[in-house]
């Protein structure tokens, strides 16, 4: 062979062997996607089956989204705003995510959305925070929620309410933007239908001590109003069983949940008829949701008897973050613009029901009517009797009537007397 042929081979091999090198390169590029969850506090063990749901989602794609391989970097709050933030911050600007799944509560979702604003060039995604205001006051144009949020999820809890003869009621509720959302959800049609709520206790996050609450219901009311989620629920269950109270509960969407239901005591057994409302059930009769369910279930020999609502959130919230980045084929260039378009329209069949989002980028979708039910086994879980489909932020109201309610807070609504 001559030496100019030599040549030519070695040239053609070495070519051959980049293009190898710089395939598997590319075939095995990483993109961090950073996902916060409160790993502390009241709301630690709905946390840990976040992570559980987010992990599952990405474990259904082989791990990759957009032809790279994907990198959780978990980072954890302690349901404050401030810590939600901290911890956002460091793995965006430290870490160097591009993408921020997260977070789980209220408050630190509208604090993460004033945060999104400061960095124009990640996408951020809610994780299963739920209180309104992150999507519909000032919204940020690079904040995106798949999942509804609190009010939406009671939409239809204050009919099935006064159908079950109670008339008055009497509120305990975190102080928090969360609560609000979820107690003007109910309100807002049980006002209006005769409901009367005589009063209102709002606690601290992460309340231990709850007689001075337990003290001053009224022996006449027809049931409570509980809207506590965590430990918060179950030290509340646990305390107004020791002082003997006997009043039937109505719950809010994380009061019964199966971070709560499978407490111990004797209260538990109380618990069974308690209605509630949310955006997912356990006893969804879908296809979808029973293999959800049965994946659930099968890698996570820790979890809880089925999926919780932070689990079913974070899931639904994450896959909608690696599809689009399939839209795209893994493109975050120019600001990202193409991924944000995809996700935008987004529109899946998910564990629950369609996953889709407004104009605002917040989620709207169906609402599940539910009470507690024991199962053969012995565990509790929430029966659905009714489904309330295509619930949006206005909560089924005309806008006018809605924007005139204004947001929930403390005194929004109001139908003591």
């Amino acid at each position: 062979m001559s030496r100019d042929r030599k040549v030519f081979v070695r040239g053609i091999v070495a070519a051959a062997a980049l293009v190898t090198v710089t395939g598997f390169a590319h075939a095995q590029e990483t993109l961090k996607i950073g996902l916060l969850a409160t790993l502390e506090g009241p709301f630690a063990a709905p946390g840990q089956d976040s992570m559980r749901g987010a992990d599952l989602a990405l474990k259904q794609k082989n791990g990759m989204a957009g032809g790279k391989k994907i990198e959780f970097v978990k980072v954890s709050s302690d349901a404050t705003p401030d810590k939600a933030v901290n911890a956002t911050r460091k793995a965006v600007e430290q870490d160097k995510v591009q993408i921020m799944i997260g977070p789980l509560s209220g408050d630190e979702g509208i604090a993460v959305k004033n945060y999104a604003k400061t960095q124009p060039n990640i996408t951020f995604i809610n994780g299963s925070s739920g209180a309104q205001a992150a999507t519909l006051s000032d919204p940020a144009p690079n904040f995106y929620r798949f999942n509804t949020e609190g009010a939406q999820w009671m939409v239809g809890l204050g009919e099935h309410a006064l159908s079950k003869g109670y008339k008055k009621t009497f509120l305990i509720a975190e102080d928090y933007g969360f609560p609000y959302s979820q107690v003007q959800g109910f309100m807002a049609s049980y006002c209006a239908k005769g409901g009367k709520v005589v009063d209102k206790a709002w606690v601290p996050l992460g309340t231990k001590d709850y007689a001075s609450v337990i003290a001053k219901i009224p022996k006449d009311v027809d049931a409570l109003l509980v809207v506590l989620g965590g430990s918060d629920a179950v030290n509340f269950l646990t305390q107004y069983e020791q002082a003997g109270g006997d009043k039937p509960m109505i719950g809010g969407s994380i009061t019964v949940d199966q971070t709560v239901l499978n407490y111990k005591g004797k209260r538990r057994e109380s618990l069974l008829g308690t209605a509630s409302a949310g955006p997912m059930a356990d006893s969804i009769d879908t296809t979808e949701w029973k293999k959800f369910v049965a994946d659930y279930k099968a890698n996570f020999k820790d979890g809880f008897p089925s999926p919780s609502l932070f689990a079913y959130l974070y899931y639904i919230n994450t896959k909608a973050t690696l599809d689009a980045l399939d839209a795209v084929k893994g493109d975050l260039s120019n600001g990202q613009k193409a991924y944000r378009e995809a996700l935008q329209k987004t529109n899946f069949v998910g564990p629950a029901g369609v996953v889709k989002i407004d104009s605002n980028r917040n989620g709207v979708g169906t609402t599940y009517i539910t009470e507690v039910t024991k199962a053969p086994d012995g565990s509790f879980y929430n029966k659905v009797v009714k489904s309330v489909p295509d619930i949006s932020q206005s909560l089924g109201l005309p806008d006018a009537d809605f924007k005139k309610m204004g947001l929930g807070s403390r005194d929004v609504p109001d139908c003591r007397t």
